[in-house]
């Protein structure tokens, strides 16, 4: 399996890849980026004092724009924005400059599912677009908010795969240098495995797209056809190559659809390659190990970096006992062929759901005087992967460590888990947080005395019938919105949540008897064709307080350079009862940070639906704002007719709160 060594060879991929997996390139000259004085990383002013003196104004060409072109600001996946009008010094007289409410929201109480609304604003074009969790796309004017045209996919709004109705934005292509219709496109998924072409500057379909601007991409669904290939997160579009990733129906079933990346061409719809992430001869009887979620790309090297989810079913693997290597992974694939370069496994015999859940962050370090091609790949686990984007070699050290053996039947867990030894994680992997004296007490005890009738022997504890302490849980460590990488400092920032929850195995008979609701990924799982089906739950008093000591989310900055940690503060409020508790608690959070070249943090994720600006050197919260619903989405920074915006979309995220919205907030500095 490569556990700790070279990538994958051939023989274990089963695709027929050279026998040296790993692609080598010639060092290109680019600039690092980190301050020249490593030491002043703890100080913001120093920072950009230095920046501004040693920077050459030449970052990576991707980075020197005004525009937000796709899902993570560009393909590197630094969440960073160049523009520096807003300050810590004057960010605190922020104002909105306009809000638009799209209309395409649910609760649940009526005909449609509840809606997940986690769309990050894409500018380009002179023009806003968004997808809705309605499958529509809207495109808005950046100044004013006004409609200037919207298409509606007339999809079936059904929670086919999801518990939600479910949406992160569309994706934006153009031809350099043509003009006329469909020069420029946008592209939006549905959930009905659906993607829909439309011209950039008018909404109409691309006729020449696929099927009169439609692709089915689930006429590629050919093996345990048990749903529709959910196009939820936009496509990665690397020139002119659409990334084509989807979403499955998790926790539901043991035979599944097996993952999938297809290379489809941006102009026609055609496909031109496909990834597979399981071995042929496991295929029938397995599914999943699918991408998910947001892709990145150095257009240099001619890499696509995807990260790779759990084969299925998700908590119990006696039917996949055998090495599937590409499964939770970061992966790298020629985007012209979709030969696979190379692959690094992040968990082996993935039994909890650790999806690799983010793009990896595109960087370039500073090490030893020389300059590395690098990337960051967070993990559900809070551990940080920092390895060579070419070779897929870790940067710093890395070693397997003995992990606890499972007693379910017909499991075999992983005798040993690949840890990188820096940077340092988010959650500490040793011990989970322990009991909380206050929710102990509201609970009578009774915290402390299910922590005791439960297995816990440190991270990588098996599922158990007993029930096990899982910390971080799935919900827990770094989510999907991933981190941000200031280019001209050389630091990384990352929100994490920090989640206990209760994993417990249950016999197939006595499943059967079960009739429990589930919702907001927690609850029952059937995990049909296992032995077992499944429980999982945060790890909660009767009052709905969590057993574990906060705080429950943070924010973190790294100096990457030199693998440490150069500030760590909670994040977020809880509300209850119209009270916000503590900031030293936290909150568990969903969707990312941007950083920007003002040196300002920007973020919502956060439970309490407030929008924040943080000081990038200091971690200090300088302005905050109120909006509809957790703004679970990354914000979109740039810079409009020589105004800097600020734009987040609040639409919520059941998994931290029962609250929806359907607003998009736009704010800027007021006039002089």
């Amino acid at each position: 399996m490569g556990r700790a060594g070279p990538a994958c060879r051939a023989a274990d991929l089963g695709r027929g890849v050279h026998a040296d997996a790993t692609r080598h390139h010639a060092l290109r000259p680019r600039r690092a980026g980190n301050p020249a004085d490593r030491t002043a990383a703890r100080r913001h002013r120093m920072i950009r004092l230095i920046a501004t003196l040693a920077a050459t104004a030449a970052a990576l060409p991707v980075l020197a724009q005004d525009d937000w072109t796709a899902f993570h600001g560009d393909l590197a996946a630094r969440k960073y924005a160049p523009a520096d009008q807003i300050t810590p010094e004057n960010v605190g007289r922020l104002q909105r400059a306009w809000e638009y409410h799209t209309g395409d929201l649910s609760d649940g109480s009526g005909d449609l599912p509840p809606t997940v609304w986690s769309a990050t604003p894409v500018y380009a074009n002179d023009t806003l677009y968004f997808g809705t969790p309605f499958y529509r796309i809207i495109a808005l004017d950046p100044a004013t908010g006004s409609e200037k045209w919207s298409y509606d996919s007339q999809t079936r709004l059904e929670a086919l795969t999801q518990p939600a109705l479910k949406n992160r934005g569309v994706a934006y292509w153009e031809d350099e240098g043509a003009e006329g219709a469909c020069a420029r496109m946008v592209y939006l998924g549905t959930m009905t495995a659906t993607l829909h072409a439309v011209d950039a500057d008018t909404g109409e379909p691309c006729a020449g797209f696929a099927d009169n601007g439609i692709l089915d991409v689930n006429r590629w669904n050919t093996t345990n056809d048990r749903w529709p290939l959910s196009l939820l997160q936009p496509p990665t579009v690397v020139e002119d190559t659409l990334v084509i990733g989807w979403a499955g129906k998790d926790w539901a079933m043991s035979e599944a659809p097996p993952g999938t990346v297809f290379g489809v061409d941006a102009r026609t719809g055609e496909r031109k390659w496909t990834v597979e992430f399981i071995p042929d001869e496991i295929r029938p009887r397995t599914g999943t190990a699918n991408v998910w979620t947001a892709m990145s790309a150095d257009p240099e090297l001619g890499l696509v970096y995807i990260p790779v989810s759990s084969p299925s079913p998700n908590f119990w693997g006696g039917n996949r006992t055998e090495d599937i290597p590409l499964a939770t992974s970061v992966t790298a694939v020629d985007v012209e062929t979709g030969e696979i370069a190379w692959s690094r496994q992040l968990v082996h015999h993935d039994i909890w759901d650790y999806d690799t859940n983010a793009a990896p962050t595109l960087v370039d370090l500073d090490r030893d005087g020389e300059t590395v091609h690098a990337l960051v790949q967070t993990t559900k686990q809070g551990l940080l992967y920092v390895l060579d984007r070419e070779t897929g070699e870790p940067i710093f050290d890395w070693e397997d460590r003995e992990v606890p053996a499972s007693d379910a039947e017909g499991e075999q867990a992983a005798p040993t888990q690949p840890f990188p030894t820096a940077p340092p994680p988010t959650n500490d992997p040793e011990a989970w947080p322990g009991v909380w004296w206050l929710a102990d007490l509201v609970s009578f005890g009774s915290c402390s005395r299910r922590a005791e009738a439960m297995r816990y022997d440190g991270l990588y504890t098996p599922p158990s019938v007993e029930g096990t302490i899982t910390y971080p849980a799935t919900a827990g460590g770094m989510q999907w919105g991933g981190g941000s990488f200031d280019p001209e400092t050389g630091l990384y920032y990352v929100n994490a949540s920090r989640v206990v929850q209760e994993y417990r195995l249950i016999p197939r008979e006595e499943y059967e008897d079960i009739t429990g609701d589930s919702g907001a990924e927690q609850g029952y799982s059937e995990m049909e064709g296992a032995p077992y089906g499944f429980y999982l739950m945060n790890f909660n008093n009767w009052a709905g307080m969590p057993c574990w000591k906060p705080p429950f989310g943070t924010m973190t900055a790294y100096d990457l350079a030199a693998a440490e940690k150069v500030w760590e503060k909670p994040f977020g409020q809880i509300q209850r009862y119209g009270f916000y508790m503590p900031k030293s608690w936290g909150t568990p959070t969903i969707g990312g940070p941007v950083t920007t070249g003002g040196g300002v943090i920007f973020i919502g994720a956060s439970i309490d639906a407030r929008v924040r600006a943080l000081d990038a050197g200091t971690g200090e919260e300088l302005w905050w704002d109120n909006v509809m619903a957790p703004s679970v989405s990354n914000p979109a920074v740039f810079v409009h007719e020589g105004e800097q915006y600020v734009v987040f979309v609040a639409g919520g995220n059941s998994i931290l709160k029962p609250e929806v919205g359907d607003q998009i907030v736009a704010y800027k500095l007021p006039p002089e």
